[in-house]
């Protein structure tokens, strides 16, 4: 994804110090790629036209969320303890059977989901074979103490 940002600065803080992605690029003060496990880039942000700008307002098109991917439910943990402790605000937790998810927004407004998969031999089932999906509450403690 390449995200337009107010201020890169403050958008590094996000994914790069409370998310922990890695830069891999930074052109002067106008933009970074960021990466998961050295690929080039998953993450791009720029202010080329977005400097100072404020988030699109609401009922508009657009990002509804980005979602990253956790390998396991420790390493979910360990992103959403660094969320809460930089004071950033969950707008939700929801166990979808398949996954756990974890939404917030960026300092941009952008939405948000850390999530992980559950195995899939433990995916719930409809009688026919397909994966049944639902959203429950996510036990929050339960998952921080992972």
């Amino acid at each position: 994804m390449h995200l337009k940002v107010a201020d890169l600065e403050r958008a590094l803080k996000f994914y790069h110090d409370v998310l922990r992605f890695e830069i891999t690029t930074r052109y002067g003060a106008q933009a970074v790629f960021l990466s998961a496990g050295g690929y080039h880039h998953h993450i791009g942000l720029n202010t080329w036209e977005s400097a100072g700008g404020s988030p699109p307002p609401e009922g508009t098109t657009g990002l509804y969320h980005v979602a990253i991917l956790y390998p396991t439910r420790e390493l979910l943990a360990d992103a959403v303890r660094r969320v809460l402790a930089a004071g950033i605000p969950l707008d939700g937790a929801a166990d979808h059977g398949v996954s756990e998810a974890i939404y917030l927004r960026d300092p941009d407004g952008n939405g948000v989901e850390l999530y992980w998969d559950r195995p899939q031999e433990e995916w719930p089932r409809t009688p026919d074979g397909g994966i049944e999906m639902y959203t429950r509450r996510l036990d929050l403690e339960a998952l921080l103490k992972s």
